[in-house]
């Protein structure tokens, strides 16, 4: 995995957390819900790159 592809997952994933974090704290379940799915979303990349540094060696 690149560093730029793990910085750009870890990034989306700590965007995720501030907008759950930032639901909670004015009530917006919208936008909890969101930022769960961008931490899933990071997640979800994060294991596509290590798949794919697994076939590379």
């Amino acid at each position: 995995m690149s560093t730029g592809d793990k910085a750009a997952n870890l990034s989306e994933k700590a965007k995720g957390k501030v907008k759950e974090t930032a639901g909670k704290v004015v009530g917006n379940e919208r936008l909890q819900a969101e930022g769960k799915g961008d931490q899933v979303k990071g997640d979800a990349k994060q294991a596509g790159e290590k798949v794919k540094d697994v076939f590379k060696d």
